[in-house]
């Protein structure tokens, strides 16, 4: 692959996974269009296997990975929903996955990620550096959660099908964490609509791709502090900064109570439990900073529902 994914590259990577991932839905929402101002249309990721658009990069990568590599087994990090992600397409694929979490990650997700087969180890440190250190002491390969081109190519197929169902879109709004999600999905679009808008949702307490734009370069967060976990990424990839830089138009930010109070609306609005991740979109829209022309085509990617059910209570 070139330094940016291509169009070619999202559509190969779309036939590698076709049969094993879902074509998730979209639906509407008069309501949460109405107070924005716009005409909104939901691409329902949160649909997907394992309750993300994960599945879509890891399967991707999976398939590109030597024999030999593959005999050895994958490790990678994760909160939560790449690591069930991984974990799911290494047991489909006959392969030993490994995954470092946070000691402090949401039981139901490691209870999950185990659920699948693969071997969790917990860590009160540093993920990556715990990663990378049995990576090389088992001779794994790591499976990055977001900075790889075969899975920014992945995830771009979500981008892929919401172009195909929704071709008049104007505006996309996508949430960020690494970056994996936005960088593909905006390849998707800008390279067959260049005049269509993406804006990519950040929480504040987890702004690493805003702060590593105004850098121009990556920066790593010491303090992450967010309800979205799913988002809550201490820094983004370079490939991820690059395909931002060169595709999206925008990066917000969201604040956690802007979060919480969207995850209710979709709830009682949409059916549907989105997870705080996948709520930052709607809570752009609605939070009155995004400058959309009144009566725009819009699409938000609700990219993921794996919420726990303790912290729904809590927070809703």
């Amino acid at each position: 692959m070139t330094d940016l994914v291509t169009l070619d590259d999202l559509r190969a990577a779309q036939r590698v996974i076709a049969g094993h991932v879902h074509r998730t839905p979209m639906t509407g929402s008069t309501y949460l269009g109405d107070r924005a101002g716009v005409r909104l249309t939901l691409k329902l990721e949160l649909f997907q296997k394992t309750g993300s658009f994960k599945p879509r990069g890891v399967l991707n990568r999976l398939h590109h990975l030597p024999a030999a590599e593959k005999a050895k087994g994958v490790i990678s990090l994760s909160a939560g929903n790449h690591a069930q992600a991984l974990a799911w397409a290494a047991q489909r694929s006959g392969l030993a996955a490994t995954i470092v979490m946070p000691a402090t990650a949401r039981q139901s997700k490691i209870d999950a990620t185990r659920g699948y087969g693969a071997e969790v180890v917990l860590t009160d440190g540093d993920l990556l550096g715990t990663c990378l250190a049995l990576r090389d002491e088992r001779g794994l390969t790591l499976v990055h959660p977001f900075d790889d081109p075969y899975v920014i190519a992945g995830q771009g197929t979500t981008g892929l099908e919401l172009l195909e169902d929704v071709p008049d879109v104007e505006v996309v709004l996508v949430s960020v964490g690494g970056g994996g999600l936005i960088s593909g999905v905006a390849t998707a679009l800008k390279t067959q609509r260049p005049d269509l808008r993406v804006i990519g949702v950040e929480p504040e307490g987890a702004a690493a791709m805003t702060q590593s734009l105004a850098r121009g370069e990556p920066v790593h967060l010491d303090r992450l502090d967010t309800v979205a976990d799913g988002l809550a990424a201490p820094f983004v990839g370079a490939h991820n900064l690059r395909h931002v830089q060169a595709y999206v138009d925008e990066v917000v930010l969201v604040s956690d109570a802007e979060i919480i109070a969207a995850m209710g609306l979709v709830m009682e609005r949409v059916k549907v439990v989105a997870e705080p991740a996948a709520a930052a979109s709607i809570a752009a829209l609605l939070s009155g900073r995004l400058d959309l022309p009144r009566g725009a085509r819009v699409a938000a990617i609700l990219c993921g529902g794996n919420v726990d059910r303790a912290d729904l209570k809590r927070m809703l």
